[in-house]
C-alpha cells in the first residue's frame, strides 16, 4: 500500500536568505487570491524540512476587513509587518479604480530597496504600479485589465498574453489562477524543480505552465459542435514537433475552411498555431532538460528542433536562459 510518506519524500530545502511571506489583506479582499497565496506559501508542509517559507498576513488599514464572500478578515500584525518580508504579495485588488494608499505604497517601495520581492495576483498590479516600480519593466495581470493598466501606466511594458512574468525582484501574474503557476515558479526559484513538484502534487495540478503561456484558459472556448474538431488537431501539435503543418492542412483536418479554423483555433487558444507548435516544441525541450539528463542535440531531436544551436536560439528569446542554464536551475537532483 502506498504510504504518505511515499506520495511526499522528504527534501529538505536548503534555506533561502529570507523565507518571510507577507500576504496583503485589505478591505474588498479578493477571497480567491488570498487563498492561492496563502495555500501555496502558507500551509505547514513539514516534508520541506525546518527551511520552509513563514507566513504572515498584513492588514493594510484597521478591521476587522470584509472579504468576498461575506468573510471578516483578521490580520497577524499592519504595515509593520511588510518591513520583515523577503516577499511581499498583493493579492488582487478591490477595484482597477479604487486608490493606493499612500502609506501602502511608502511600505512596498521600502521593502524593495531593502530587496524584499514583490509579487501581484491579478489586479495587484495596479497596486505594484503605483508604487513607480514597475516603471520600466514588463508586467502583466488579468486581461480585461491589461489595457487600462497599459493607458494609465504608460511606462509599464503591459504584456497581455502571458501567464506570469518574473522581472527578477517583481513578479506580476495574470487572472486569478494563473497566480498558482506563479507561486509554483517562486518556489523553482527558490528551492529547485523537486520542491515545486511536491507543492503542486498536493495541490493537483501541473507543475509548470510556462510564464510566457498565452492566458488560454481565459479566453473563449470552441463551440461545442466545433471542440471535437479541434481537440485532435491540438493534440497533433503538441505531439508531432518535427515540422507545423500548414495552416490550410489543419483546417481541412477539422472540417472548416481556413478562415474558421483560424479564428476557431484563436478562440481557443489565444494564439496561431504556428506560435502553439513552437511553444509545444520549447515545453518538450524544457521538461526533457529538467527530467533527462540527455544532450542537447538528443533533446533538440526530441523537441523538433533541427539542431542544438537552432533550439538555443529559440530557447534564449523565448526564456531568456540558456538550455544549460535552465537545467542547473531547475533541472531535479538524481535519486
Amino acid at each position: 500500500m502506498t504510504t504518505v510518506a511515499q506520495i511526499l519524500p522528504n527534501i529538505s530545502v536548503a534555506p533561502i536568505a529570507n523565507a518571510r511571506v507577507v500576504v496583503l489583506a485589505y478591505d474588498g479582499l479578493c477571497t480567491f487570491e488570498f487563498g492561492i497565496a496563502a495555500e501555496i506559501f502558507g500551509l505547514p508542509r513539514p516534508e520541506m524540512g525546518p527551511n520552509w517559507y513563514r507566513f504572515a498576513t498584513a492588514a493594510i488599514e484597521p478591521g476587522p476587513l470584509r472579504a468576498q464572500g461575506g468573510l471578516r478578515v483578521e490580520g497577524d500584525g499592519g504595515l509593520d509587518l511588510i518591513a520583515e518580508a523577503g516577499l511581499v504579495i498583493v493579492p488582487g485588488w478591490r477595484g482597477i479604480d479604487a486608490p493606493v494608499p499612500a502609506e501602502l505604497i511608502a511600505a512596498l517601495r521600502a521593502a524593495h530597496a531593502q530587496g524584499a520581492r514583490l509579487a501581484s495576483i491579478c489586479s495587484g498590479a495596479f497596486v505594484l504600479a503605483a508604487t513607480g516600480l514597475l516603471d520600466g519593466h514588463r508586467a502583466t495581470t488579468h486581461w480585461r485589465y491589461a489595457s487600462a493598466l497599459a493607458e494609465r501606466f504608460p511606462q509599464i511594458a503591459v504584456t497581455p498574453d502571458v501567464l506570469f512574468l518574473d522581472e527578477g525582484q517583481i513578479f506580476t501574474s495574470a487572472g486569478s489562477a494563473a497566480g498558482m503557476d506563479l507561486g509554483l515558479h517562486i518556489i523553482r526559484r527558490d528551492f529547485g524543480a523537486e520542491a515545486a513538484n511536491l507543492v503542486a502534487r498536493r495541490l493537483v495540478m501541473p507543475a509548470s505552465r510556462d510564464g510566457g503561456q498565452a492566458q488560454f484558459l481565459l479566453r473563449p472556448v470552441p463551440r461545442d459542435r466545433e471542440a471535437d474538431r479541434l481537440t485532435p488537431i491540438l493534440a497533433q501539435l503538441r505531439n508531432a514537433l518535427t515540422e507545423t503543418p500548414a495552416a490550410k492542412v489543419l483546417a481541412a483536418r477539422a472540417g472548416m475552411s481556413e478562415r474558421t479554423f483560424l479564428r476557431r483555433f484563436a478562440e481557443a487558444t489565444g494564439t496561431t498555431p504556428a506560435r502553439y507548435h513552437a511553444q509545444a516544441r520549447l515545453d518538450r525541450a524544457a521538461d526533457l532538460l529538467e527530467t533527462t539528463a540527455a544532450d542537447l542535440e538528443q533533446v533538440a531531436e526530441a523537441a523538433g528542433f533541427a539542431s542544438a544551436a537552432h533550439l538555443r536560439r529559440h530557447f534564449h528569446a523565448r526564456f531568456g536562459l540558456a538550455p544549460s542554464d535552465w537545467r542547473k536551475r531547475f533541472a531535479s537532483p538524481p535519486a
